[in-house]
């Protein structure tokens, strides 16, 4: 009798669901009944599968993607005429994002998109366009229907009428916008002028999430209203008319480009992150700034930028997220621990500081939950068994930079190295197997985080 059939199915998703995608596949091979096992709905459902030249594949893997009732793809240098095939064969896709393209496209190049009825989701990646890629036409028919919308490394012909465009696609929740810089004098980034990002913020009631790229060329400072819009409902006075953004994103800042209260409207701010292109030390920081006016902020990610200590004082009590990319000292840890006294996750690079960081984190941040820890030049060391002190620590991630895992590997050392292996094992069984140890990088979300920030895979 097959082992397959011993237990019900629903027991073997459930098996199932703790598998990788290798390993379902592996298994998938052994026998029908644990293909067609491998291939239940709800193992696939946040999976996006990545396509091109869809020429080569099989009626067989249509009938796969199918039977996972896939709803969302990544395609690669897809042909206009592809677009049809990939209608015929899955018709119900929620989501599309178009990856590398290697040539210049037009307008009519995504001119079948709104054929697809159920489609949400749409991200455009690493490609040149001379033409918008979304026009008047195609906006119009996806307007009630396209909720996120992400746009990353892409050169424009015009990034200012592609914004006006966007302004019509009222029902966003989700904007990501960050365009590429041409390679002559004559494609530099222009910022996009005030008025034209005042109608998108007008125009995007629903909006919650916004990321927005920031590297004007020449540099200069942008209007202090920029990010906060006047309703025109109430001309008498002024009150802010943009949505209640949640979420916000300013990736290749530039220090001074914004003002002091750049931020002071958006009180419904839950997660800042910002990711500066590059520190400016003859300018005064304003972080500390917006800070102030963010009582509700859950969330903070920095990457880059001035000396902790410039803001540390600033960081809202409310913040549980933490994720530092810099350079910092343990001293700066301390001014930061009783600004966040409830942090429950911690993210930030080990070799950026000096001195035991493992042995002062469980007295500085009693409650943390989830560390992640990333290791530049040299492996954790024995203090990492000092992390058991902390009584709600659930989940640990050590962390290479994937350079350092390729470099090793070729060199004959695999990560983790048995010492790394051995310091593991023993917190786990000092914690008896309360905190479960990740080494392995998280596999990128391709609709929602793009290539020029991911720092995983």
């Amino acid at each position: 009798m097959d082992v397959a059939y011993a237990l019900p199915p629903e027991l073997w998703v459930l098996v199932l669901s703790y598998l990788n995608t290798e390993d379902r596949h592996a298994l998938r091979a052994c026998s029908r009944r644990l293909r067609t096992l491998a291939d239940h709905p709800s193992l696939w459902r946040d999976s996006t599968v990545v396509l091109s030249d869809l020429r080569r594949y099989t009626f067989g893997f249509w009938s796969t993607l199918e039977a996972r009732k896939l709803t969302r793809v990544a395609v690669r240098h897809l042909r206009r005429k592809e677009w049809r095939r990939l209608l015929c064969f899955l018709p119900s896709l929620t989501a599309v994002v178009f990856l590398d393209g290697c040539r210049q496209y037009r307008e009519r190049y995504l001119e079948n998109l709104w054929r697809f009825e159920g489609l949400t989701e749409l991200g455009v990646r690493n490609a040149a366009w001379s033409e918008p890629p979304i026009g008047r036409t195609l906006s119009e028919k996806i307007n009630d229907r396209l909720t996120h919308l992400s746009v990353c490394c892409v050169r424009l012909p015009s990034a200012t009428d592609f914004i006006r465009t966007v302004s019509g696609l009222s029902n966003l929740r989700f904007l990501l916008f960050h365009p590429e810089e041409g390679r002559s004098g004559m494609d530099r980034v222009r910022p996009v002028p005030g008025p034209v990002f005042h109608g998108l913020l007008l125009g995007l009631k629903k909006l919650r999430h916004l990321s927005w790229g920031m590297k004007p060329e020449p540099w200069e400072p942008l209007p202090e209203d920029y990010f906060s819009p006047a309703d025109p409902e109430h001309p008498e006075s002024f009150r802010y008319g943009g949505p209640e953004l949640t979420s916000l994103e300013l990736v290749d800042y530039i220090e001074s480009l914004l003002s002091k209260d750049a931020l002071k409207c958006l009180k419904s701010l839950r997660s800042l992150k910002i990711h500066y292109r590059h520190i400016r030390n003859d300018v005064e920081c304003c972080l500390g700034y917006w800070l102030n006016s963010l009582p509700n902020l859950e969330s903070l990610s920095i990457n880059g930028g001035t000396s902790l200590s410039n803001y540390a004082d600033n960081i809202p009590p409310s913040v549980t997220r933490l994720t530092l990319r810099m350079a910092f000292t343990l001293k700066d840890l301390h001014l930061i621990s009783p600004r966040v006294p409830h942090l429950k996750h911690l993210d930030i690079w080990q070799n950026g500081s000096r001195g035991s960081l493992c042995k002062r984190i469980p007295a500085l941040f009693p409650e943390l939950r989830l560390i992640r820890i990333r290791f530049l030049r040299r492996e954790p060391e024995k203090d990492l068994l000092n992390l058991v002190r902390l009584p709600h620590l659930q989940r640990l991630e050590l962390l290479v930079e994937r350079f350092f895992i390729v470099r090793d590997y070729l060199n004959g050392h695999h990560w983790p190295s048995a010492h790394v292996q051995e310091l593991i094992e023993k917190l786990c069984a000092l914690s008896h197997d309360r905190i479960t140890v990740v080494t392995d990088m998280r596999r990128r979300n391709l609709r929602r985080e793009c290539d020029c920030l991911w720092e995983g895979d």
